[in-house]
């Protein structure tokens, strides 16, 4: 991969317990391999830790050439966890909607899903796969096992710092099901493997769950700023405590709040040494790995190496037209013609705002099939800051990185969690949200004199859009699913309209609810 340097990409007897998942996991490689032959020191570890996060970049076929991936029912191109992960939650808000009829696609804008669409029942797979590869390795590097193959001193602790971040991946993949489903099956590196169906957890116990394993691994974890690109630190395992702090009201209950702990968080990640990138669009540019002091954790793309349908390269293509604007973008020969905004997105942008990033000139949506029917988002490019196009395989894949977390959001959680009553100093809030406005308009002409709530969410909106934080912040904010809050064709009405409350939870995949009689399915599905 482009920056992750590590280039042996092993999986070893990872069992996924769900019907969802490649039964074909369960063999070892080809080549036969054993356990015992790789994990023999702390590079043969770093090896193996390279497909923990290779998991999140790379898809993979069956080994017969078929078009099969590492999940059920679904085409491999479209079983990447950022493209199923965007698609779940961007599609299902004013930020984005779909005009291709794949499948599963259309229902998530419609708001009228059920416990059978594909996209839900392979994204649900998905974050499962990956943990089955987290619990393998997290298996395969405890005191038990380095003490039996005789690593101790410095290497010892070299993968007990991996150890630390395949567990962060892991804590990571239990929040998006967390925040998605609610009440999942459980499985860790102590589940044993392919004959016990996995409990259910409830979202109450998955909370803590993810806390605590956060807190734990935090000081285990690289200094922030300290370990390779693309590589989890202390700063990331904070800033997703921010983020599960943030929105514990949602997942605890009203009044269960955890604003103070935002702030602590937030403001642990803000002391670490980052500071904002003085251009956003280079944010998201193909050479948005270099000099970047803003981005926290990001998932790494390639061009000529990772080469799959999700990722970038289906933001990108998905939501750029076949004209000329494909050549603009870097992908000269793609563009899909399928994904862009609903006129709400622009709308939020006032005249001078430099994070405003589209093309086209009817943002109406009357025909949900034209892709010429709303504006075309450019966000992303797969061109360096330097305006020189990357290297792309047929002129097609993208090599831009995807932010998982940056400075700004803990700016943002930081200010939403003064304003609900975390404490922290209202001031520090605004100068902060502030700095995000100069950047965009390149001066203080816009800067707020005070906030509301209502400024951060727009303020959420214009910064963070396409970053797959939408479905989320509309759910914390009660505009998810009521009528205080619409956009063109949700609920299926041009107009919008106000769908059923219990579509702030995604159901559990009927064939999961067959394969775990373990698992009760969420209310009203």
């Amino acid at each position: 991969m482009k920056k992750l340097k590590t280039a042996i990409i092993l999986t070893f007897a990872s069992t996924i317990l769900l019907s969802s998942c490649k039964k074909s996991l369960d063999h070892f490689p080809d080549h036969q391999l054993t356990a015992d032959q790789v994990y023999t020191s702390a590079s043969g570890y770093k090896n193996v830790l390279a497909k923990v996060y290779g998991a999140y970049t790379l898809t993979s076929n069956n080994g017969n050439g078929s078009n099969d991936g590492d999940i059920d029912d679904i085409n491999v191109g479209m079983s990447d966890f950022l493209r199923l992960y965007f698609n779940v939650q961007e599609l299902t808000t004013d930020e984005a909607i779909q005009g291709q009829n794949d499948p599963g696609l259309l229902d998530l804008h419609a708001m009228n899903w059920t416990s059978n669409n594909t996209q839900l029942r392979a994204m649900y797979a998905r974050s499962f796969y990956q943990i089955a590869v987290c619990n393998e390795f997290i298996r395969e590097a405890s005191d038990e096992k380095l003490n039996a193959r005789g690593i101790t001193g410095a290497d010892a602790n070299q993968v007990k710092a991996f150890r630390a971040e395949a567990r962060f991946l892991r804590a990571f993949q239990y929040w998006v099901l967390l925040d998605l489903f609610g009440n999942p099956a459980f499985v860790d590196e102590n589940t044993p493997v392919g004959k016990t169906i996995p409990p259910r957890i409830t979202r109450k116990e998955l909370f803590a769950y993810i806390e605590s394993e956060l807190k734990t691994i935090e000081p285990q974890l690289i200094a922030a700023k300290q370990n390779e690109y693309g590589r989890a630190d202390r700063a990331a395992a904070q800033a997703l405590l921010a983020r599960l702090y943030l929105n514990a009201e949602i997942y605890l209950g009203s009044g269960n709040g955890k604003y103070a702990e935002a702030i602590t968080y937030a403001e642990k990640v803000i002391a670490s040494g980052f500071s904002l990138n003085s251009s956003y669009s280079n944010l998201f540019r193909a050479d948005n790995n270099l000099n970047n002091s803003e981005t926290i954790l990001a998932i790494p793309y390639d061009g000529l190496r990772t080469l799959n349908w999700g990722g970038t390269t289906y933001i990108m293509n998905a939501g750029t037209g076949s004209g000329s604007e494909k050549v603009a973008l870097g992908i000269p020969n793609g563009g899909w013609s399928q994904m862009r905004a609903t006129r709400n997105l622009p709308d939020l942008f006032s005249a001078g705002d430099g994070r405003a990033m589209f093309y086209g000139t009817k943002a109406d949506i009357d025909v949900v099939s034209l892709f010429s029917d709303g504006l075309a988002v450019q966000k992303y490019k797969n061109i360096t800051a330097t305006n020189i196009t990357a290297p792309s395989t047929n002129g097609t894949f993208a090599s831009v990185d995807f932010p998982l977390f940056r400075l700004a959001e803990m700016y943002l959680i930081y200010a939403e969690a003064n304003l609900r009553g975390g404490g922290g100093n209202a001031s520090t809030a605004l100068q902060n949200v502030n700095l995000l406005r100069r950047r965009a308009y390149g001066n203080n002409s816009a800067d707020f004199t005070s906030l509301t709530l209502n400024d951060i969410i727009d303020e959420r909106g214009r910064e963070l859009y396409w970053e797959a934080s939408r479905r989320t912040d509309l759910i914390r904010f009660g505009r998810f699913t009521s009528n205080s809050y619409l956009w063109p064709w949700k609920g299926n009405l041009k107009a919008g309209k106000e769908v059923e409350s219990f579509r702030s939870l995604f159901p559990i995949s009927s064939a999961d609810l067959l394969a775990n009689t373990n698992l009760i399915q969420n209310t009203g599905y």
